[in-house]
């Protein structure tokens, strides 16, 4: 018995807990000898880049259980990728199995649910995506210092060949992250409100903001006249071209985990901007300026710094795809991920 079982909750989306799951499912399924089974959330069609194991989807919550209790699973990894994913493991049966618990970001940076908070004392390695986040999961949870816990860095793609493409001009500072009422922890305000602050230095630059929103009209409204593109949900190859062409990430975000679109963005030798309140300090480290969100009195000229070409800024775009091709490419994060799980072993 030697299969290792995922409980995932979804394979579709751009999120980073979606896009990692892919790669994390995909390495371990195929490394691990024995069955590989996945249950997961989510369309019954998978993306084209998950290829590992056997998926039992689960429309509802419901059926997640049915599916979890509906047999014996001869496995010895039972991997979770979502701390709310936990709430499926009684009706597990896979005797023996040790549980791996990843940890991502804010979903963990709060009390557990009474449902939730128990099952905790049955992981058996606790894997975090950043220092940071392993920081805030214990602000909850002192009495698991000293549980088996890694650091798992996540990583995205592949170095590219030749020198980073030439920004266009007139300059642009792009933001990418999904934009909703009940989230409003990425930075769009902030960036938005220093944004007059920047166009009296710079008068042609240009911010663009990538990613599902609904609260479109809103902010139509609030940048007219400010020479803010609202573009909405992209495709890969447009996402890559506004990479190409931007002058710096900008999402000064309060609640990343880790923050897939930082790597994204040194891979191409942009720097980014990022908050002094969570990750993304970790995450970019040289290859950037961290700011109090809250403060536009540094965001403003952190944003005119990176929007200007110049020896400062070509040391950053060295720094940056320096950082990614050393620490945080796909082939990373999968070593990484077996290298921790294989403790368990």
């Amino acid at each position: 018995m030697s299969g290792v079982l995922g409980l995932f909750p979804s394979f579709s989306g751009v999120g980073g807990v979606e896009r990692s799951g892919r790669i994390a499912w995909n390495s371990v399924a195929s490394a691990w000898s024995g069955e590989a089974h996945v249950i997961c959330y989510g369309a019954s069609v998978l993306p084209r880049d998950v290829t590992g194991g056997t998926v039992h989807h689960a429309g509802t919550q419901a059926m997640a259980v049915i599916r979890a209790s509906s047999r014996k699973w001869p496995v010895r990894l039972i991997l979770v990728w979502h701390i709310g994913m936990l709430k499926l493991l009684p009706f597990v049966r896979a005797r023996g199995a040790r549980v791996a618990l990843f940890l991502h970001g804010i979903e963990a940076w709060r009390r557990p649910s009474q449902a939730t908070a128990p099952l905790l004392r049955n992981v058996d390695l606790f894997l975090a995506n950043s220092d940071f986040t392993w920081a805030r999961f214990l602000e909850f949870h002192p009495e698991l210092s000293g549980a088996l816990h890694r650091t798992v860095h996540l990583g995205v793609g592949a170095p590219l060949g030749g020198a980073p493409a030439v920004p266009a001009d007139p300059p642009s500072a792009l933001m990418i992250g999904r934009i909703a009422r009940s989230e409003g922890y990425k930075g769009h305000d902030a960036v938005i409100a220093a944004w007059p602050q920047v166009l009296e230095r710079i008068p042609g630059a240009r911010l663009r903001i990538i990613g599902p929103c609904d609260t479109r009209d809103e902010l139509l409204a609030r940048t007219a006249d400010l020479q803010v593109e609202i573009l909405g949900a992209v495709s890969e190859e447009e996402k890559e071209r506004y990479l190409a062409e931007c002058r710096v990430m900008a999402l000064p975000s309060r609640g990343e985990g880790f923050g897939l679109v930082y790597p994204e963005a040194m891979r191409m030798g942009r720097p980014c901007i990022v908050s002094t309140a969570d990750a993304g300090r970790e995450v970019v480290g040289e290859a950037g300026l961290a700011v109090d969100p809250s403060a536009v009195a540094q965001l403003a000229p952190a944003l005119v710094r990176t929007l200007t070409a110049g020896p400062e800024w070509d040391a950053w775009s060295q720094a940056a795809r320096a950082r990614y091709e050393s620490r945080y490419t796909e082939k990373h994060f999968r070593d990484r991920l077996l290298s921790a799980l294989a403790a368990l072993l």
